[in-house]
């Protein structure tokens, strides 16, 4: 067994849900998930079929998204893994919705920072075993830190 590390790519200003599924139907599941929340969510989404014929299913409404789901999932690797690319959206907006979605057995991350997926290879294939989100903690925040981020999910509405 072989552990390898596939950083993400994507611009800086998207974010993305990375998960693991099960069935072919996942990617119309998925898809329609998103778009019950709001219609007007920009995504693209790509879902690595693990059986058959092993290809990546995918679909959204952006081609640009699209891509960038397809091109990470490739190189990831693993059977069953999906990825979600959000344009005009934030992964808390729709991560309930993606949750109820029965054919989703785990979300590995939800985020917009740089990001490594951790798989490990054997001769079947490829698993993901973890991610690295971000940067190490530099700190723990004082008062003035606590002020700011208070200030901030309040300028964004998510807090009153």
């Amino acid at each position: 067994m072989e552990f390898k590390s596939i950083p993400i790519e994507k611009p800086g200003d998207v974010n993305f849900i990375l998960g693991q599924a099960h069935f072919i139907k996942t990617v119309e599941d998925l898809h329609e998930a998103i778009v019950n929340v709001n219609p007007q969510i920009n995504f693209g989404l790509a879902f690595a079929e693990a059986s058959g014929p092993c290809l990546i299913r995918k679909s959204g409404n952006k081609p640009e998204l699209i891509a960038i789901a397809v091109k990470n999932v490739q190189a990831i690797a693993a059977g069953h893994c999906f990825m979600i690319v959000l344009g005009n959206a934030y992964p808390i907006n729709i991560l309930p919705a993606i949750r109820e979605v029965r054919e989703v057995c785990q979300i590995y991350c939800a985020t917009g920072n740089p990001t490594q997926v951790i798989v490990a290879e054997t001769d079947q294939g490829r698993g993901i075993m973890g991610i690295i989100d971000g940067d190490s903690p530099k700190g723990v925040e004082t008062e003035e830190d606590v002020r700011k981020r208070k200030d901030f999910l309040r300028m964004f509405g998510y807090k009153l």
